[in-house]
């Protein structure tokens, strides 16, 4: 499962109604999760994911195609890039600090991010999601029971983030895999409500990842080409470059002072 990394906040039509978890099915959320992970490859194989790369487009108005990469490194390192009209912008969290450069806008050095979008990008610093390890990293989930989602019947996860939001995940009842997120956020003062649709799942690298992301609200569809399980990815490649900034004058004040110009030898001194 890919997070809408982007720190990405994504869109999908959600139709549900409540129904009951039935005889010999998973009773709590623990029981879900447990073949949440099995079905997309297993622990053991989860557990040897140290980095990732994951390479595609991303749809913006008009049907223009965007160049992204997102890259992932343990623990909570998350990298994205993407170009547009021969500039690339850069959104990136190294664990710690988060920052960006935006060329588009006139950000052409790096900035730190505000705390809403720190926040943001932390909870998609992980390729798997809220659900692996969930209390690890500080969430709660629970089991509402089952929906069906245009059709398809369900499993909803309520899940409480460690920063205070709450998300839905919508794991379809026969394969165990996520066909949707919906939940709210603030960001900069502002209720956002967004739903992710997760589809076209793949098999790399002995795990299962879905391949296109139908998002809105804060990003465009997403379409992954390639993803790289393990790729070699240096930590300093999360990390926000140092900008140094020359003060004003300060050229001149290094530049050595000029020469007097000598004049000739009067007759008297030679």
């Amino acid at each position: 499962m890919l997070r809408k990394a982007s720190v990405l906040i994504l869109f999908g039509v959600l139709m549900c109604r409540q129904v009951p978890v039935g005889a010999g099915e998973p009773k709590t959320a623990d029981d879900v999760i447990a073949k949440y992970i099995e079905a997309i490859g297993g622990r053991k194989t989860i557990d040897g994911v140290k980095s990732m790369r994951m390479s595609g487009k991303s749809l913006a108005g008009g049907g223009m195609e965007i160049p992204m990469t997102i890259e992932y490194k343990s623990p909570n390192k998350v990298r994205m890039e993407f170009t547009f009209q021969g500039m690339t912008g850069i959104r990136a969290y190294d664990g710690k600090t988060g920052w960006f450069v935006m060329p588009f806008v006139g950000k052409t050095d790096p900035e730190k991010m505000s705390a809403d979008q720190v926040e943001m990008i932390e909870d998609n610093a992980d390729p798997f999601g809220p659900l692996v390890d969930y209390r690890k990293k500080g969430h709660q989930v629970e089991l509402v029971g089952k929906d069906e989602i245009e059709g398809s019947e369900v499993y909803k996860l309520k899940v409480t983030t460690k920063s205070g939001n709450t998300e839905h995940y919508f794991l379809d009842t026969e394969h165990f895999l996520p066909i949707q997120t919906k939940g709210k956020r603030k960001f900069q003062g502002t209720e956002i409500e967004y739903t992710v649709s997760y589809g076209d799942y793949k098999e790399v690298g002995g795990l299962l990842f879905a391949h296109s992301i139908q998002q809105g609200g804060m990003g465009g569809d997403m379409t992954f080409e390639k993803v790289e399980v393990n790729a070699d990815i240096p930590d300093e490649h999360f990390t926000m470059p140092k900008v140094e900034k020359q003060e004003a004058g300060t050229a001149d004040k290094e530049k050595p002072a000029p020469k007097e110009k000598q004049e000739p030898p009067t007759k008297d001194e030679d």
